[in-house]
């Protein structure tokens, strides 16, 4: 095995692109690499799913979705298959076979539009938040919610390494971390952040 690389200064700074694809023919909104980190798949605004070879650097496949639109793309832990929001008809959640493009689970719930998704990283649940002011934990072998929680403002959410605790950022100022087992009790500690200027957070890990 080769020993692992520093990212040190000089380091990163000696990167230089190795290769471009520019398939997609809008913007592209969301990346995520597979577990093993030997594919990588992405969707565009163009309605497009690609996914790529990470180590040949080739194009493997092209999925639509021209029906629902796509965004937030994850890979779960099943091979060749991923979970993604939805930007068209409604705010489902939905769950696709890469292998045949064809659709395993749907997770509706959501009354308006999801900005944050995040797969366990030890079992099949993952959380979604979304603009209705709401986080909701799901299992990916059910379509119906596991958990419900209500919020004052905008939240995104990201689990912890071991799949525990997870954190809440709510209206880009608080992070809550929760305790997964007994989330319903409340957050077990809040940290307030001061903003130095006007943004929306779009992730927390």
């Amino acid at each position: 095995m080769s020993p692992m690389m520093k990212l040190v200064d000089h380091v990163v700074r000696s990167f230089k692109v190795a290769k471009v694809f520019r398939e997609n023919t809008d913007k592209i909104n969301s990346i995520d690499f597979s577990p093993s980190g030997d594919t990588l798949i992405s969707c565009s605004e163009d309605d497009q799913i690609m996914i790529y070879d990470c180590e040949k650097g080739t194009l493997v496949k092209t999925v639509n979705s021209k029906k629902y639109g796509v965004d937030l793309i994850h890979f779960t832990h099943a091979k060749n298959t991923a979970i993604h929001s939805s930007t068209k008809i409604d705010d489902t959640i939905r769950y696709l076979s890469l292998h045949d493009n064809k659709y395993i689970r749907y997770f509706p719930g959501h009354t308006k539009k999801v900005i944050s998704l995040c797969i366990s990283p030890v079992e099949d649940s993952f959380l979604s938040g979304s603009l209705d002011k709401t986080i909701r934990l799901w299992d990916l072998r059910s379509p119906n919610c596991q958990g419900l929680m209500h919020l004052s403002g905008r939240p995104i959410a990201a689990y912890d390494p071991e799949g525990l605790i997870f954190a809440a950022g709510v209206n880009s100022e608080n992070i809550k971390l929760y305790d997964l087992r007994s989330f319903d009790k409340g957050p077990f500690v809040t940290f307030k952040l001061n903003q130095e200027k006007e943004c929306d957070w779009t992730g927390i890990k």
